[in-house]
């Protein structure tokens, strides 16, 4: 079948026809879950028996909602959380037909707790659905932890004339709690009280830096304008209540733990249950970034993190988010403890939670190298001028990277160079060695590895040289052989040997042809800059064989290798690499 749609707007998701793409990709997930099947009136339940851990007929937990929020709800059903999951279409409450019949095949003679997200459709159906239900006996814990929706929608008196709060994050957190319950044998009133404890306990807030995109249209779900940041986004692709200029990550946790710790009255000495959550497009190094923070905005207040989870749990399909959900349960915080440590089979939820052994506490993991450079003696001004170069072209040079590589030479250098202070003190050998190890320790990757050699190789030839001249050339020509020896990279391969060896045949022209060594030292750097400038820009119709572009072939064609650009750096040029555009 055709999709005329997708000729109009650029998919940026997998799909077939966008009619057939939930139920695609709904017996996906059934086929990869070992304890999930799918009923043809519309909800996924466990496939294994509904029992207590005595083995009795326990209280099942039925909740849903609309897709994009995976993993919530199907990833986790399983024993010990949901007996079955409701699915809607993107975005869309599941009806109440769906959610009557999963209820009544739940039910195990013990009763059923439906878990409510508090939007209107999700509450609507729901009750519908319990009102034809007079053969089951169930219950209800409606969640609604989002504070932005009451922060928008409170009157100037104190009243509050909006939705209230939406059911968000904070959702799967209760789903543990009464899956636990219930698989331990509570009855149904104390499941459903415990559920309803819980949710009354927990906050959440959210922010995106860009929309979602529904994969059925292509379309975002809003508008975000770049550089700013959406404030109180909700979980079905809402914007926010509040638009503001991109903040910082500590900027970011502030806001959020100022709207959620008002509301539930946070003092030093409180407990928390704490669930740094992705809407979706969020990488997992962004979430730990984030979950650092609040460990240190909430150690600030005297706030203690009992338990932590930190991942992709609630999603706005493919948002660029982050929200922050905090349970504070008092004097009771060691009961949804237990409830939360307890086992599960349910495939979305974590193995182990933050926190077990001992309060999550937070410190950054900074690496602490011995790497100091020379700090005295002579200014060193072509080392000084090449590390200028660096610094100053660092995104030029990550540009570069990313059209023909992996993206990461400018940033590595960065790490290496860019907090080095200039001018740079000392003679040329302890300058070079110094440089060398920053680059091998600091650098990383195949740039750090190969410049750190180039640089080591060049300052034990200028310690044992009987002058400069001779020591570059010398130090140049044993840099290429333990290059190549490293990678296996030759000329013409379109690496920074490129440049290195035209730059090493020049600087043993100059030794050879200084008959007492006492050649212009200057004149020989402009030499060696010119031959690997032209060097440099000789790989710009090389399809990369060796080194980081070999990985992108062809692609890596017209574009100059940025390792090659700073070998020429080493000794002279602008340092601008519009020089080889």
């Amino acid at each position: 079948m055709s999709d005329s749609h997708s000729q109009q707007v650029p998919l940026r998701s997998f799909r077939n026809d966008p009619a057939d793409f939930l139920p695609e990709a709904l017996g996906g997930f059934i086929a990869s879950h070992p304890d999930a099947e799918w009923h043809d009136s519309g909800f996924v339940a466990r496939s294994s028996a509904v029992v207590t851990d005595a083995g009795e007929p326990a209280v099942a937990v039925v909740s849903g909602g609309g897709s994009g929020h995976e993993p919530m709800h199907a990833g986790f059903l399983g024993s010990g959380m949901l007996a079955a999951v409701c699915p809607g279409l993107l975005f869309t409450s599941p009806n109440a037909v769906q959610i009557a019949e999963a209820t009544r095949w739940a039910d195990q003679g013990s009763g059923v707790v439906h878990v409510v997200k508090n939007y209107t459709g999700d509450v609507m159906n729901f009750t519908v659905a319990r009102q034809a239900l007079d053969d089951v006996d169930t219950r209800v814990v409606l969640v609604d932890d989002d504070v932005a929706t009451d922060l928008a929608s409170d009157s100037s008196d104190g009243s509050s004339d909006g939705p209230g709060r939406r059911g968000t994050g904070a959702t799967i957190i209760v789903e543990k709690a009464v899956g636990a319950a219930a698989q331990r044998g509570d009855d149904l009133d104390r499941v459903a009280d415990i559920g309803q404890w819980v949710a009354d306990s927990s906050r959440s807030m959210a922010v995106a830096l860009a929309p979602g995109h529904l994969p059925t249209s292509g379309r975002d779900t809003f508008d975000l304008p770049e550089g700013k940041m959406e404030v109180g986004v909700g979980i079905h692709g809402e914007r926010g209540v509040d638009r503001v200029d991109v903040e910082t990550a500590d900027e970011v946790v502030a806001r959020l733990i100022d709207g959620i710790g008002g509301s539930l009255s946070l003092e030093d000495g409180s407990e928390v249950v704490c669930l740094v959550n992705g809407l979706g497009g969020t990488a997992p190094l962004e979430l730990n970034l984030i979950f650092g923070e609040v460990l240190r905005q909430l150690a600030e207040k005297g706030v203690v993190v009992r338990r932590a989870m930190v991942g992709t749990y609630v999603t706005s399909v493919n948002m660029a988010g982050v929200s922050l959900t905090l349970t504070s349960v008092g004097d009771a915080t060691e009961q949804l403890v237990e409830l939360l440590d307890a086992a599960t089979d349910a495939p979305g939820w974590p193995r182990v939670l933050g926190g077990q052994d001992a309060p999550a506490s937070y410190r950054p993991a900074v690496t602490s190298f011995d790497d100091d450079l020379p700090e005295s003696g002579e200014e060193n001004r072509w080392l000084s001028d090449f590390v200028a170069r660096v610094q100053g072209s660092v995104d030029d040079l990550t540009e570069l990277d990313r059209l023909a590589g992996d993206g990461d030479f400018g940033q590595n250098m960065d790490a290496a160079f860019g907090g080095v202070d200039l001018p740079l003190l000392g003679p040329d050998a302890g300058v070079l060695e110094a440089l060398g190890h920053r680059l091998l320790i600091r650098a990383g990757g195949t740039s750090g590895a190969v410049l750190g050699t180039l640089f080591r190789e060049l300052g034990q030839a200028m310690e044992d040289a009987d002058s400069p001249v001779a020591g570059l050339a010398e130090g140049l020509e044993a840099a290429h052989r333990a290059i190549t020896d490293l990678g296996g990279a030759q000329q013409g391969d379109n690496t920074l040997i490129d440049a290195l060896i035209p730059a090493a045949e020049a600087a043993a022209s100059s030794a050879s042809s200084a008959q007492d060594g006492s050649s212009d030292f200057a004149a020989v750097l402009e030499a060696c800059h010119t031959a690997a400038a032209e060097g440099a820009e000789s790989t710009r119709e090389m399809v990369a064989k060796k080194g980081r572009a070999s990985y992108v072939g062809e692609a890596s064609q017209g574009v100059v290798d940025p390792g090659a650009i700073l070998v020429s750096w080493i000794f002279g040029g602008s340092g601008n690499v519009s020089d080889f555009h």
